[in-house]
């Protein structure tokens, strides 16, 4: 569900008017308003090869799976789609603007951190347990997806800015005497990875708010831990590769795939003890 609006608003091929009024008729879509066809009929000349456009053009499949959940899971994950659709709308119609951190984690919310939100709601309906501590686990839960997506801006910089985006706020740069765009000329490196130091550490504060809230998830349930602890640690291991890395300007910084196997591998093993975690999220972030 989610993948559809993200087609809508990220790919690199339609005009932003073009995007606002297709997640405009997701929304309609979404509220029942009109069948899917009227959005899939505008996206047959999408790139079929493109795995989240195949996804886009059978958005009416993916509702019919949705409705074979329970209902109110299905509001759950309706309403979070809805509402980030609309936030993507709203920064499309705004323009690649950044001015504050505060307009950073605005633009982060609406893209990744209703995702969090959905999740939570998802594993509290499951388990009793954690709807008793839902209104602890909730602020915590926007902090996460805030933590997976300033990690995605910081690796994905020089992308982003190919595609005409620069999600660093001008507030940020100005404080090192430069400008956005500024970050990619080679004479500006020292400030530029002064600035990227800064939103590592704004990752970094994000991060450990996501660790909370693992930790406040009761060990047995071993595998909903383990849905959360693998996007925090990829993204934690990413951060440390992106630090003081020059190489972030030039292209996206990703972790290996050994790397990715080895975490899931360790964590499926140790993952269900908060002291392990929190050791091993430390081993990740120095390595």
């Amino acid at each position: 569900m989610f993948r559809v609006s993200d087609f809508l608003e990220d790919n690199a091929v339609m005009p932003p008017q073009r995007k606002i009024e297709l997640l405009g008729l997701w929304v309609a879509v979404l509220n029942g308003e009109i069948e899917p066809e009227r959005l899939t009929a505008l996206l047959s000349d999408t790139d079929p090869g493109d795995p989240e456009a195949m996804v886009a053009r059978h958005a009416g499949e993916v509702l019919r799976l949705l409705r074979r959940l329970p209902p109110e899971l299905q509001e759950h994950i309706r309403h979070e789609v809805t509402e980030t659709s609309k936030g993507m709308a709203r920064w499309q119609a705004r323009g690649p603007l950044v001015i504050t951190e505060d307009d950073l984690d605005d633009y982060m919310f609406e893209v990744a951190g209703r995702v969090g939100l959905m999740l939570t709601r998802i594993f509290a309906w499951h388990y009793r347990p954690l709807r008793e501590i839902q209104d602890q686990l909730m602020p915590l839960a926007r902090e996460f997806g805030l933590a997976l997506q300033t990690v995605n801006v910081i690796r994905g910089l020089r992308k982003d800015f190919e595609r005409g985006w620069i999600y660093v706020p001008h507030s940020l740069c100005a404080e090192m005497g430069i400008r956005p765009p500024d970050l990619f000329l080679p004479e500006n490196l020292e400030p530029a990875m002064q600035v990227i130091d800064r939103l590592a550490d704004k990752a970094e504060r994000h991060l450990r708010n996501g660790l909370a809230l693992i930790k406040l998830i009761p060990r047995r349930y071993h595998r909903v831990r383990l849905a959360m602890i693998w996007p925090l640690l990829f993204a934690v291991r990413t951060l440390a590769i992106s630090r003081r890395n020059r190489g972030v300007l030039e292209a996206e910084a990703k972790i290996s795939r050994d790397e990715v196997r080895q975490i899931m591998v360790d964590t499926q093993i140790g993952g269900w003890s908060n002291t392990w975690l929190e050791e091993y999220y430390e081993r990740l972030r120095a390595e």
